[in-house]
């Protein structure tokens, strides 16, 4: 012990142990500072053309690998051929691949082929798998046996083996009921579409349209029995139901409006089946080669109903002479009742729910699903109904009408636990542009009226806003449908099939 001048004592060990904590504080920070060095960028640690590798992360053995892709990539398949969107396809296959192990793939499709590649660091090559997408049919009780499947996949109750060998039971099945019964109701169909049009006023007018439709349905199925391509299909499908809709009119068992209108039922019919929806999902989404790809199918197969439209046109003009001379042009889709609203609404809320529910018959899909369809066609049908009853515009009318679908629609399919897609393609049914494609090839074809034209971007401005409103209002539904409004909104865009919530792709 030492004391200084003031008479405080100081003891001499603690001077002696901070000195030694200063020693290994300095040491510390050398020991760190070597560490920094190490921990450097590669490119100024190491010599010039060398880089250090990225492990990748831990996964099972190449061969499970290859089999979760292939499963991942059957599933995005069977969603792509139903008309799926390709952000729901992207989302469906990450969420299989993370469910058996795969932490990080990436996926990439386009509107004929799908392809995943698994990340395996950089001193590995990737795993990747590619599968094309070649027929393309909805059935929607296939697509909903492989939501369900899916659904137990991402919550972790079936093995790869056992789902993969569901998946083979799934594609194999055969369809829950015979041809002819989706030939009734696409003839069903097409007299529902009638009585929208028409409201009601004309019986003949329905059974004519349900004849045409279903005439077009069988030769439609004899042709692709020998391969002939989809668009001369069209071009006979819309020859044919034209030219029957023409053959009853000179027979006098129709009105001079009424031949238009039983085409255009026919016409919606025959377009009902084209992936709007999935086109307008696809662009906006920003997928837009696989937009791109929808468009032009859409686009190639209207041509193909176009010409044969109006090659029926021509023909019966040139063989017909007088016989179509009551047939004006403006006169087409004159027969809506007029007077009482009180009335019209109704009849276009049952007409919108029966072809709602027909078309979802047609596609195959199971009794929750058509109920929820026809719901669907009839909140479509009365929408509209009231927005052409306040004088909006029909493009407008549309796309609330669809806005309103998109929204129901996707609230009640989550909590039901069914396709979003299945509500949104049986909702736009009713209010697809037949009538207006009609009166438009009617006006350039037989009239030689240019403002033909003009209904034509007419029709093609309405069935882009169909499909937009579907899904905006998909998107509107996000953040209502369930609790978890936060995390719903963190994604990438509207889901109308596939797992609800995003799965996390990490680097490990």
């Amino acid at each position: 012990m030492t004391t200084d001048g003031r008479g405080d004592d100081h003891e001499d060990r603690p001077a002696h142990k901070s000195g030694k904590q200063e020693g290994r504080r300095a040491v510390g920070i050398t020991q760190r500072a070597r560490g920094v060095l190490r921990r450097r960028d590669p490119e100024l640690t190491l010599p010039p053309g060398t880089r250090s590798a990225v492990i990748g992360p831990q996964l099972p053995d190449e061969s499970t690998v290859h089999f979760v892709l292939d499963l991942g990539l059957r599933i995005g398949e069977i969603q792509m051929a139903s008309g799926a969107g390709a952000s729901d396809v992207t989302a469906t296959i990450i969420g299989v691949v993370n469910a058996y192990g795969l932490p990080h793939c990436e996926v990439d499709v386009i509107y004929t082929s799908i392809t995943v590649s698994c990340f395996r660091g950089t001193d590995l090559p990737p795993i990747t798998s590619l599968r094309v997408v070649r027929n393309r049919s909805s059935d929607y009780t296939r697509l909903d046996a492989v939501e369900k499947l899916l659904r137990r996949i991402t919550a972790g109750e079936v093995s790869a083996s056992d789902a993969y060998a569901e998946l083979d039971r799934i594609t194999s099945a055969p369809h829950p009921f015979p041809r002819w019964v989706a030939t009734l109701a696409w003839a069903g169909m097409a007299a529902s579409l009638a009585v929208l049009l028409s409201g009601g006023q004309d019986l003949m007018l329905s059974v004519v349209a349900a004849l045409a439709t279903a005439l077009v349905d069988r030769v439609g199925r004899w042709l692709n029995k020998r391969a002939l391509p989809f668009f001369f299909q069209q071009m006979v499908g819309g020859a044919l139901a034209t030219g029957v809709a023409l053959v009853f009119y000179s027979m006098g068992w129709l009105s001079s409006a009424a031949p238009g209108l039983a085409v255009a039922s026919c016409i919606i019919v025959l377009l009902s089946g084209m992936t709007v929806v999935g086109s307008m999902q696809d662009a906006i989404t920003g997928y837009n080669v696989t937009a791109a790809g929808r468009l032009a199918e859409l686009a190639l197969m209207s041509a193909g109903l176009i010409a044969g439209v109006v090659l029926a046109l021509y023909i019966s003009t040139q063989l017909g002479g007088g016989a179509l001379g009551g047939l004006q042009g403006q006169d087409v889709g004159r027969g809506l009742v007029s007077g009482s609203t009180a009335l019209h609404i109704p009849i276009q809320t049952l007409a919108g729910a029966s072809t709602s529910a027909c078309f979802a018959l047609a596609s195959y899909a199971p009794p929750r699903p058509l109920v929820v369809a026809g719901f669907g066609g009839a909140l479509a049908g009365t929408v509209n109904a009231i927005m052409l009853a306040v004088d909006a515009h029909s493009v407008l009318s549309a796309a609330v009408a669809t806005t309103v679908v998109g929204f129901v629609g996707g609230i009640v399919s989550r909590r039901l636990k069914i396709p979003g897609l299945v509500v949104a393609v049986s909702g736009v049914a009713p209010l697809l542009p037949g009538l207006a494609t009609y009166r438009g090839l009617y006006e350039l074809s037989v009239l030689g009226n240019p403002v033909g034209a003009t209904t034509l971007m007419l029709a093609v401005a309405t069935g882009l806003a169909l499909g937009a409103g579907v899904v905006f209002g998909e998107y509107l539904a996000r953040p209502v449908r369930t609790r978890l409004g936060r995390l719903e909104r963190r994604m990438a865009g509207p889901r109308l099939t596939g797992p609800l919530w995003p799965s996390r792709r990490r680097m490990e």
